[in-house]
């Protein structure tokens, strides 16, 4: 096998030991994305796979003399001749070097959104708690207490009487 081609299998395997898969899988909501990601996980699975033994196996060495005695010398020569002049040109990757600093700036654009995620799923967590508070407390409260939890609300009530602005 090439060496370009050991190195797409190999940073396929090291790939797919790397992914969390179950971590992702647990982070989608909904039915549809879960058949998606179960349909990706499936096409990655089969590539690596094909990629892991179809492509990592060197081809059986040809034994010359088998064929030389049914076939006949001259016309294995030959034969032998040609295939030992063919050269596989090597794979040069050109691609990589020009996607990697875009990969990389993205992966940092990544890491912020998350951040940013995971920033206004703590507020919003607390304002469900702070609503939830609310629900159950709005039957007993009073306007005091409301107040004091809000107290933005009170200064702003009391600037409209203040003003003599109700509103309409």
């Amino acid at each position: 096998m090439s060496g370009a081609g050991k190195k797409v299998v190999d940073v396929a395997f090291k790939a797919g030991r790397t992914i969390n898969w179950e971590g992702m899988a647990k982070m989608l909501v909904s039915d549809e994305a879960r058949k998606e990601f179960a349909s990706l996980r499936r096409a990655f699975d089969e590539v690596n796979t094909a990629l892991q033994t179809k492509f990592s196996q060197e081809p059986e060495p040809i034994d010359w003399e088998y064929y030389r005695k049914g076939i006949g010398a001259r016309l294995v020569d030959m034969y032998k001749q040609a295939y030992e002049s063919i050269e596989i040109p090597k794979y040069v990757d050109n691609v990589t070097p020009q996607y990697k600093p875009k990969f990389d700036a993205l992966l940092v654009e990544l890491k912020d959104a998350e951040e940013k995620s995971l920033k206004e799923s703590e507020r919003l967590e607390k304002e469900i708690a702070e609503v939830q508070e609310l629900k159950q407390k709005i039957s007993t409260m009073t306007a005091d207490e409301y107040f004091e939890k809000h107290p933005e609300l009170k200064k702003k009530f009391d600037d409209e009487i203040r003003n003599d602005y109700w509103g309409y």
